[in-house]
């Protein structure tokens, strides 16, 4: 699917981390040892595997752009629309199908679709089926699986304390190094430090911009509107 590329966010090293409330290790002081950036990652980890539902708000900016991507991961259906002015897609799976729909600019610039292929779209959805490599990709992206992959590994990453709206909390730190056109990046994610040890808020920074993401809605289940039949056109018919 070359053509028609998974968008990922501006700032690629953003991480997407949950826990779930009664699978969560306690973090909290009066355990039986202090924790450490590998403990926590870690119980973090098994919680990932039972998680139900989130919702992300994430805030960005690369030059002098600025972008909003807003994104409800659930267990078997999910829904993310990416926005930066006039460009703007959104993109929703179902365990059946998945689609795609945004401006001309945002197919375009976002999304990697020719002149052509916006032309077919039109105002309407594209559709793919699972079992297809777009649909495939876009579930991968977008359903809760995704989410086990987003942690920081243990090495190179620093765990202190601090407090976060009132609250304290674990914050973990971490590097990663300039690859290719793309910047080093500095990556500070904050941790509820109760039993709960749900993830809060993360912040990373660059040398060509930075982003903010807020996490909520833990466990929530994700129902998504699909387009009707009449404003559906099939990858084949836009791909070939």
């Amino acid at each position: 699917m070359t053509n028609l590329r998974r968008y990922r966010f501006h700032l690629t090293s953003l991480a997407l981390v949950t826990t779930l409330l009664s699978a969560a290790v306690p973090l909290a002081a009066g355990a039986s040892t202090s924790p450490t950036a590998k403990s926590v990652i870690k119980s973090t980890t098994t919680a990932l595997s039972k998680v139900s539902g989130v919702h992300i708000v994430v805030t960005s900016r690369s030059g002098t752009v600025n972008s909003t991507v807003v994104v409800d991961i659930g267990k078997s259906s999910g829904v993310e629309t990416v926005s930066s002015g006039l460009k703007k897609i959104t993109v929703t799976v179902t365990p059946s199908f998945a689609y795609l729909r945004g401006t001309a600019s945002g197919l375009s610039t976002i999304m990697g679709l020719t002149a052509a292929q916006i032309k077919k779209v039109g105002s309407n959805s594209i559709s793919m089926a699972a079992g297809t490599t777009p649909f495939t990709n876009f579930q991968k992206n977008l359903t809760s699986p995704v989410l086990l992959g987003m942690l920081p590994a243990s090495k190179g990453t620093t765990l202190k304390a601090g407090t976060h709206n009132s609250k304290k909390d674990y914050q973990l730190s971490w590097t990663t190094k300039a690859s290719g056109t793309t910047p080093l990046t500095k990556s500070v994610l904050v941790i509820a430090s109760d039993k709960a040890s749900l993830p809060m808020k993360e912040t990373i920074a660059s040398s060509s911009g930075g982003g903010t993401t807020i996490f909520s809605k833990w466990g929530e289940t994700v129902n998504v509107q699909v387009p009707g039949v009449s404003s559906i056109v099939t990858y084949k018919k836009v791909f070939g």
